[in-house]
């Protein structure tokens, strides 16, 4: 099968935004792709998290990935910097990457705007290190949303003076587009969800029944007038065509374009629907969390399984630019 490549950083709890826009695709994916999935505990070194909180969060969303469906049978899941060669390759390639390159990117632009993180030298470079995750493993597809393109864009573009320096040999990257559910925050709809907004925003997939029913009853909904698709409203039918039957999504969205729907039955249904779906992961993710061993060995085997490939690809790499 084709070879896919995608990571995630462990730099907090899973949303249901978080999956819904990334996971559950990843999860499909195994199906028709050779799947190789790492937690990139290198890129969440590019804003300030203390040691044992990278350490405690690697586990927990490893816990969580195989609670959701990444199966290691499967699939290759392992911890970035289990293989070293990511940051060699990387090097390589920031050596033939312009800095104007890295100083367009969007995503670089907007963290410096906004004030979320330091203008560090890692962040800048983060699209480098992201594209040698990704050709490390010879992967030509990478499932990503609208907002990850650019840096394919840049993926493709290092792949190519590789190339033209040294001769044909990493692939063309392609783009899996995931579908687009764009989830908004519940407390402020007018922003997309985030962690960065605080845990009354988003419905995490650790949250307990209680907590999941707390945040959704207190959840910004809108006047029956209201005309902006943007709404509170809109985001929560949003959620529940997601998670709950279809008829009664119907039944939603008639009710809501006729200025008739009642919140307090749409918060109701929706609250069952999200902790239906949430239950069976819990079960689950309980296992795992008891388990912090059997978490250690799948990621060391996977780990195992991604350096024959990660080594097989940087000898060729040394050989051909004349390192040793």
């Amino acid at each position: 099968m084709k070879t896919l490549f995608s990571g995630i950083k462990p730099t907090g709890e899973l949303h249901i935004g978080n999956y819904l826009g990334a996971v559950r695709n990843w999860v499909a994916l195994q199906k028709d792709y050779s799947c190789i999935y790492s937690i990139v505990d290198y890129h969440a070194l590019t804003t300030p998290i203390e040691q044992e909180e990278l350490k405690t969060n690697t586990i927990r969303l490893a816990a969580d990935l195989l609670s959701l469906g990444i199966d290691p049978k499967k699939s290759i899941l392992f911890r970035q910097s289990d293989v070293p060669e990511h940051t060699e390759l990387a090097w390589i390639f920031a050596c033939l990457t312009p800095v104007p390159e890295l100083e367009r990117m969007t995503q670089y632009k907007d963290f410096v705007r906004d004030g979320r993180a330091t203008a560090n030298a890692g962040l800048l470079t983060y699209p480098v290190l992201q594209t040698a995750d990704i050709l490390l493993y010879m992967a030509e597809y990478v499932p990503v949303g609208e907002d990850q393109l650019q840096h394919l864009e840049l993926g493709r573009i290092i792949a190519r003076k590789f190339n033209k320096r040294y001769g044909s040999f990493f692939p063309e990257i392609q783009p899996v587009l995931s579908e687009n559910v764009r989830v908004m925050a519940l407390n402020d709809p007018g922003k997309k969800m985030s962690k960065s907004l605080g845990p009354k925003s988003y419905i995490a997939l650790r949250d307990a029944a209680d907590v999941v029913k707390q945040k959704i009853q207190k959840a910004v909904t809108d006047s029956l007038d209201s005309t902006n698709s943007l709404t509170g409203g809109h985001n929560l039918l949003t959620l529940f065509k997601q998670f709950g039957p279809h008829e009664r999504a119907e039944h939603f969205e008639r009710a809501h374009a006729l200025k008739k729907l009642s919140y307090d039955e749409l918060k109701r249904d929706l609250i069952r629907e999200l902790n239906g779906f949430l239950e069976p992961i819990r079960v689950k993710r309980a296992h795992y969390d008891a388990h912090p061993k059997e978490i250690e060995k799948i990621l060391s085997t996977g780990a195992k399984h991604a350096r024959v490939i990660a080594q097989k690809t940087l000898s060729a790499v040394r050989k051909k630019i004349g390192l040793s």
